[in-house]
């Protein structure tokens, strides 16, 4: 299989598809559930789509090492492309280790303003053109409001698309009755589209909560294999 059909024939064409293709520059996502359903390997999955696309990305963790993020990269991909029989493989996995920066940070003791300075250099003075960013383990505050719009007008003043893991809590308490994550109600326009993870007896289902001024939209659920990680192809 060629890269080109690789991209089409990915799972991940049905994840964008139901958020009427993706996130656009200057647009923030949100995938939230309780910890270790998986937030990252989708995070990574979406990552190693823009990539195979040859867009670039910047990946930062708050709470992972660099050698642990670059393992989910290793491991899905490998994982993804084991019943695909990709051309050039080595070719291709080169390009993605060439158009990805993975960042850590600690979450205590930096302001919102001395991250985005970090990436602002990275991406202008750094030269590293980003498309999107990838954002793992940030813990979310019900005061983040502010924060969270600077990060908007960031993603709108750099023309890049930032995704977001959330963690709530377990069970219905984490999230309200419209399936929006309770620490972010309060700012929750600051995200154009909102996903929430949802554990069942032998999947884990994906559902769009929030879709730019659409709330709940009507939509084909989707699932993640609990097993592998990855989203299941229809």
């Amino acid at each position: 299989m060629v890269k080109e059909e690789l991209i089409q024939r990915s799972p991940v064409r049905i994840f964008m598809n139901s958020i009427h293709g993706g996130l656009k520059s200057g647009d923030l996502g949100l995938i939230a559930s309780p910890s270790g359903i998986g937030k990252t390997s989708v995070l990574v999955q979406i990552a190693l789509d823009k990539l195979l696309q040859e867009e670039k990305v910047i990946h930062v963790s708050f709470t992972q090492h660099a050698d642990y993020v670059m393992a989910w990269y290793e491991d899905i991909f490998d994982e993804f492309i084991k019943k695909k029989n990709l051309e050039n493989e080595k070719e291709v996995k080169n390009d993605i280790i060439k158009n990805r920066v993975l960042m850590k940070f600690n979450q205590e003791g930096l302001t919102a303003d001395q991250i985005l300075k970090s990436l602002t250099a990275l991406i202008r003075d750094g030269g590293f053109k980003a498309n999107y960013i990838i954002v793992d383990g940030y813990i979310f505050s019900e005061t983040d409001g502010e924060r969270f719009a600077r990060v908007k007008e960031f993603a709108k003043e750099l023309d890049l698309a930032i995704w977001y893991s959330c963690t709530v809590g377990s069970g219905k308490a984490g999230f309200d009755k419209q399936n929006i994550p309770q620490v972010i109600k309060s700012y929750q326009n600051c995200f154009d589209v909102i996903v929430a993870m949802e554990p069942k007896q032998d999947h884990i289902v994906l559902s769009v909560s929030r879709d730019r001024d659409i709330v709940n939209p009507e939509q084909m659920a989707l699932r993640l294999d609990p097993k592998t990680l990855l989203i299941l192809e229809e």
